[in-house]
């Protein structure tokens, strides 16, 4: 009888595996994307990532001095189906920055780029980090968001509201480059103010990612059923220890901060 642990593996591997199959389970018989089914917002901490950057440059927000985000910012907000795969360019809708004109102040302070890379697009170029998540994740989200300019507003209003970083700071978890906090906590912090599991990512033993899940009324939800087995290869890799620094922002060498305007775009509901 095969021991728990190579059970456990195994499971891990499979895991794994239909997350590498992901573009290809989101097609029906036909090849056409099938509806998704949730929707998982993806908010990222600036102090773990920035503390990458090697260089800067003007799209990369970690280069902004004591004008960088010094709260959680978005990474994106992605269809998802309940198998643990997802849709992926589902349209030849491509990105047009102009369509958005009027949020980009706001998206610049809450949804920037925190490298100096151009991902990939649906299409085979490059572009910026805004148009890799309409083209590979918003324009899978129809019938709930129809187009771009819908599915930013949707995803600001949804970070808006479920606030993480205020959530953490309201507990006690704030940024420090000297203290360590439970991880436990901070998952329990988060589980009393939205009533659901978030799904926890760390890089070098720091907070990197934190993921709620939505139905398509916005709505908290659990994620998919993978999640409790995508926190045991969290352990396995450790990705996660039990206590986790939430870094502060320490502005990279011989970058300059620059001024920007922001607006604040109302939440209703």
């Amino acid at each position: 009888m095969a021991s728990s642990s190579s059970l456990l593996r195994l499971t891990v591997l499979a895991v794994a595996i239909a997350a590498a199959a992901a573009v290809a389970g989101g097609a029906d018989d036909g090849g056409n994307q099938r509806e998704f089914d949730y929707f998982k917002l993806t908010v990222q901490w600036p102090g773990t990532f920035c503390r990458r950057t090697r260089h800067c440059c003007a799209s990369n927000a970690c280069c902004r001095g004591s004008n960088a985000p010094a709260e959680f910012t978005i990474h994106g907000l992605w269809p998802d189906y309940n198998d643990g795969t997802w849709p992926a360019c589902c349209s030849r809708s491509g990105f047009d920055e102009k369509e958005i004109s009027t949020l980009v102040d706001t998206l610049e302070k809450y949804w920037p780029s925190l490298s100096c890379g151009s991902p990939s697009t649906c299409h085979g170029g490059k572009g910026s980090f805004w148009a890799h998540e309409w083209e590979k994740h918003g324009t899978c989200s129809s019938p709930v968001v129809r187009d771009e300019y819908n599915y930013f507003l949707t995803a600001l209003n949804v970070y808006f509201k479920y606030n993480v970083t205020g959530v953490l700071n309201d507990a006690g978890y704030v940024p420090s480059n000297t203290e360590k906090y439970p991880l436990g906590g901070i998952v329990s912090a988060i589980q009393n103010a939205f009533h659901v599991t978030p799904e926890i990512a760390c890089s070098n033993g720091a907070l990197q990612e934190v993921r709620l899940c939505f139905y398509k009324d916005f709505q908290p939800r659990e994620c998919k059923v993978e999640s409790i087995l995508l926190q045991d290869m969290s352990l396995l890799k450790s990705s996660c220890p039990k206590y986790v620094s939430l870094p502060a922002y320490v502005s990279p060498a011989g970058c300059a901060g620059k001024p920007f305007s922001v607006f604040i775009i109302s939440v209703t509901w």
